[in-house]
C-alpha cells in the first residue's frame, strides 16, 4: 500500500502529523547541520571568533542583541534542535519502555532516521532481518504503522476519546 492510500485509509491527523515529521527528519537534520556551519563560518569571517566567544564577549560587555538577525537565526536553530531532541527522546522512550520497543526503534530508524535513506522497502527489510526474525513485506508495513501510532501517542498524547475509552474499561460507570 502506498503512503497516500495509507494516510487516506488512516484518516487520522495525529498519525499524519507524525508521519510527516518522520518523513522530514533527514531533511531537518541536514538543514540544521548546514545552518550551524553557516553561522559558525559567518562569525569567523565577520568577527574573527567562534559563536561562543562572540556571545560571551557580548554578554560580558552588557550589549543587547535582542531582535537582531543573529538572535533570530539562533532561535530558529534552537527550535529545530529542540524538535529533534523531542523526537529522539520519544523514540528512545519507546525503545526502552514499550513491549515492542526494540522492534519499533529499528523500524523507525531504518525507515526514517538513519543518515542514509534506504533505496526501497526491500533494503529496509534486509536491514531489519537482524533485529526482527522472519519479517515479511506485509509484516513490515503492519509493524511500521504500529510504531508510528505508538510514537504519535508519545509525542501528542492520547486523544480525549482514547483516554475516555481506557478509563471506561478500567473504571466502568455504575
Amino acid at each position: 500500500m502506498n503512503e497516500k492510500k495509507m494516510l487516506e485509509k488512516k484518516g487520522n491527523s495525529i498519525y499524519h502529523d507524525t508521519w510527516m515529521l518522520l518523513k522530514k527528519y533527514r531533511d531537518v537534520v541536514w538543514s540544521l547541520e548546514l545552518s550551524v556551519r553557516q553561522v559558525c563560518n559567518r562569525f569567523r569571517i565577520e568577527y574573527g571568533s567562534t559563536v561562543d566567544e562572540f556571545l560571551e564577549s557580548i554578554y560580558c560587555a552588557g550589549a543587547d542583541i535582542g531582535g537582531s538577525e543573529i538572535e533570530q537565526h539562533a532561535k530558529s536553530i534552537e527550535r529545530s534542535r529542540n524538535m529533534l531532541k523531542l523526537l529522539d527522546s520519544s523514540i528512545e522512550l519507546i525503545r526502552e519502555k514499550h513491549k515492542c520497543g526494540e522492534e519499533y526503534y529499528w523500524l523507525l530508524y531504518y525507515t526514517f532516521l538513519s543518515p542514509h535513506k534506504p533505496l526501497n522497502v526491500e533494503e529496509i527489510i534486509e536491514k531489519l532481518s537482524s533485529h526482527i526474525r522472519d519479517i515479511s513485506r506485509r509484516t513490515y508495513y503492519r509493524k511500521r504503522q504500529e510504531a508510528i501510532e505508538t510514537l504519535s501517542s508519545v509525542l501528542w498524547g492520547y486523544t480525549a476519546k482514547d483516554s475516555l475509552d481506557v478509563l471506561e474499561y478500567f473504571f466502568p460507570e455504575k
